[in-house]
């Protein structure tokens, strides 16, 4: 599943980059759509009659800037900095969070200067140790869809082998790997994949590869040596749920548990559970974006919850979440015993 955008923009300042000159003139030799915008922040050339019209060009749109920020943002507790290569993602997943916080418009950004980051990267690395620093690639972002672009996120890889002291993890929904598989890695990248059962794939996860494909890349991944991880998330509430996860689970043991390369065990497996939680700003966007959907979003079935940067999330009743960990752990115990649970949300 190919990301080509309908139509991309750039900033100035991203021609005095060699990756920047490339990406310009190659969109222009395959016909795309190319035009300057003043700021990668601040893109007004994407038009539409409706939030909807809005959302989905965005969605088809890419901008190609400099990110001139000299400061990471922290990303706890899963790592200690965000490591931003990209914004955005062209998959239109209904309950995405990113769709709220990137506003009306969630185009697609790159950032030609991958060198000055991973620069800022290295700063941040020394004056932690002899601490092991960890970023996370994808807090705003799936990277992977526009790997084929940048190459920044192989680069990145790369440049994480390198660093004893230094650690790399992302998460994608999507399975071009293929670029990555030779990177030298040496164990310092945690290359995880989001998942959800088949029914919850077909009905949000809009513009995504299926869970069996996104399994298949991730035993390739597997294959070439990497620490392995899946975010089994948003976890939902609906009829016939268990049978529907325990399919998701069924299928993960049947691809993944055989032995794939000495490189590679399941000892090396990473689980993290997210269950499903909205804002009162989310749903108000979701409901504009999505006006026909089936998202579970009434107030009145959920528990309200402050969350720890001062606003609150509607989250499922204490009982029912304790349903959902119960199960998921039973899953987890019978068919991927040796994979290590990161946390249950």
């Amino acid at each position: 599943m190919t990301f080509t955008p309908h139509q991309v923009f750039y900033e100035p300042q991203a021609l005095d980059y060699p990756l920047g000159r490339n990406l310009v003139d190659y969109f222009r030799q395959i016909n795309i759509p190319v035009q300057a915008t003043t700021s990668h922040n601040r893109v007004t050339g994407i038009t539409g009659k409706t939030p909807v019209e809005l959302y989905q060009k965005a969605k088809k749109t890419l901008v190609i800037g400099v990110r001139h920020s000299k400061t990471f943002q922290t990303c706890k507790p899963s790592a200690h900095y965000q490591l931003p290569l990209a914004t955005s993602c062209p998959g239109m997943c209904e309950y995405c969070y990113l769709a709220t916080t990137l506003g009306p418009k969630p185009y697609v950004r790159i950032y030609v200067n991958i060198n000055e980051i991973l620069e800022l990267t290295q700063d941040i690395i020394k004056k932690r140790l002899p601490e092991i620093t960890v970023f996370e690639g994808a807090a705003t972002s799936d990277p992977l869809p526009v790997e084929k672009y940048t190459g920044s996120l192989k680069k990145t890889i790369n440049f994480f082998g390198k660093q004893p002291q230094g650690r790399f993890r992302f998460v994608t929904k999507f399975t071009e790997v293929e670029n990555l598989l030779d990177a030298n890695h040496h164990g310092h990248t945690r290359f995880r994949f989001s998942l959800n059962c088949e029914e919850i794939i077909k009905k949000f996860e809009h513009g995504t590869p299926s869970a069996k494909e996104r399994i298949l890349a991730a035993k390739k991944v597997g294959q070439a040596g990497y620490p392995l991880g899946f975010i089994i998330a948003p976890l939902f509430k609906f009829e016939n749920w268990q049978e529907e996860y325990t399919k998701l689970f069924i299928l993960l043991e049947k691809l993944l548990t055989p032995t794939i390369s000495e490189n590679w065990s399941p000892k090396k497996l990473s689980l993290e559970f997210i269950t499903h939680r909205f804002t009162p700003r989310a749903k108000s966007h979701i409901l504009k974006v999505f006006p026909q959907t089936k998202l579970p979003l009434e107030e009145s079935k959920r528990k309200y919850k402050y969350g720890q940067f001062g606003y609150g999330k509607y989250i499922y009743p204490s009982e029912e979440m304790k349903e959902l960990k119960t199960f998921l752990l039973q899953l987890t115990d019978k068919y991927l015993p040796t994979a290590e649970i990161k946390y249950f949300v």
